[in-house]
């Protein structure tokens, strides 16, 4: 099978900074033709904004948490490049959670930004790949990659929110992968820890000791580079996995090797 993404379409959520950014960038290197969405304009901008008009990058701003916003991004790609075959929703936020204060609104607003804005997204994206493919009998129909946290699965008090919205997104998948399943559209996710993404950044940017505790307890000794996220999620967009759905993919350095009490997930 091929890993090509080579004229192909694509959709990269959270695309400013970080590992959506190092995925959009790493797609369009590879001949897809991508929107770069993300709600900070000035960050697309400053980033993407280069991007010559009659090229392969389009930058879309906007609020996905808004229904409106979802319908307008899946219309400017269209207008753009004429169809969709990728969805890459890795846009997310971290918040840490209080769980003793009633007033804290962490968890719904983690589930509002890293699980809702990639099921609604998903949902106007298929049925446009639907649509696109009701004259094609066989093959791809299109991919969906959604981005996760190995904090899913290792839990811990501060991060709450986080980790109920990442099992979610996880959940999401698998339903997912079962209703889009029989119109050839394949829904994976990648689960990830260890990886220097824009919201692990800002973390411990001031905590060299939460950095250094990181390092600790991964296996291989070190944060990764969002860089190192991009080849997987070509394999997943490319025919290259094209008998895998509603699967979970871990990229976190040997994390999830570790018990989950000594190896807290960031």
């Amino acid at each position: 099978m091929s890993f090509s993404v080579q004229g192909k379409t694509a959709i990269v959520t959270g695309a400013a900074n970080g590992i959506g950014l190092a995925v959009a960038r790493h797609l369009a290197d590879k001949g897809a033709n991508v929107m770069c969405a993300d709600a900070n304009e000035k960050k697309l901008v400053e980033e993407l904004g280069d991007a010559p008009e009659d090229g392969n990058i389009r930058i879309f701003a906007g609020d996905l948490r808004q229904r409106l916003t979802i319908a307008n991004l899946v219309s400017a790609t269209i207008d753009a490049f004429d169809q969709v075959d990728i969805l890459v929703n890795a846009s997310r936020q971290l918040v840490l959670t209080d769980a003793l204060e009633v007033e804290d609104d962490s968890v719904r607003t983690l589930l509002d930004q890293n699980l809702m804005t990639a099921l609604q997204l998903t949902q106007y994206v298929a049925k446009r790949m639907i649509k696109q493919s009701e004259d094609q009998e066989e093959g791809q129909a299109g991919t969906i990659i959604n981005f996760s946290s190995i904090s899913a699965y290792h839990s811990q008090p501060e991060l709450m929110g986080y980790s109920i919205a990442a099992a979610a997104v996880q959940q999401m998948t698998r339903s997912m992968a079962l209703v889009l399943a029989p119109h050839r559209i394949r829904v994976n996710a990648i689960s990830f820890g260890s990886v220097m993404s824009g919201s692990l950044q800002a973390s411990v940017a001031d905590n060299r000791d939460w950095r250094d505790d990181i390092r600790d307890h991964t296996p291989l000794g070190r944060i990764a580079s969002p860089n190192e996220l991009c080849e997987a999620v070509q394999f997943l967009a490319a025919e290259s996995s094209g008998f895998m759905t509603g699967e979970v993919m871990v990229i976190d350095g040997g994390r999830s090797l570790l018990d989950a009490v000594t190896a807290p997930a960031h």
